[in-house]
């Protein structure tokens, strides 16, 4: 009977504790999106831990505030975060994916999208989740006809 309750116990519990990860890197998602709305650069960076980076096809980026300053200046103003899955690689360690959309309108005046893929890790630093690492793979450009 112990050994059912158990299991019962941790068979329910591991989905509640995915589900909880989720909203975690969901919440840190919005708040990404949230200062990149009001371009702060600054404000992203803070959601980041100690030498977090962004990886996109340019390469590494390690100051993120830099990073962002220069989305913002070629006109991008608005971002879309979604976060498909989450999952725990240890007490500490957050992997997650899902997908980005960001726009605006360059100097002309004419709309700049870029839209894709993200996958992130996140560690626990100073009792809160923050990005270590996000890769962001920009969609494939559609088929020539």
């Amino acid at each position: 009977m112990s050994y059912v309750l158990c299991f019962l116990l941790a068979a329910f519990a591991a989905p509640a504790a995915a589900t909880d990860l989720k909203q975690e890197v969901e919440k840190i998602g919005s708040a990404v999106a949230e200062n990149f709305n009001k371009q702060d650069g600054a404000g992203i960076a803070a959601l980041y831990a100690a030498g977090g980076a962004l990886v996109n096809p340019a390469g590494p980026h390690t100051n993120i505030a830099e990073f962002y300053q220069g989305l913002f200046k070629a006109g991008f103003n608005h971002e879309e975060i979604a976060v498909d899955q989450a999952w725990p690689l240890g007490s500490d360690t957050v992997l997650a994916l899902g997908e980005y959309r960001i726009t605006g309108k360059n100097q002309s005046g004419q709309a700049v999208e870029l839209a894709g893929r993200w996958t992130a890790v996140y560690l626990r630093e100073g009792g809160k989740l923050k990005i270590r690492m996000v890769s962001a793979i920009p969609n494939a450009p559609p088929p020539k006809d």
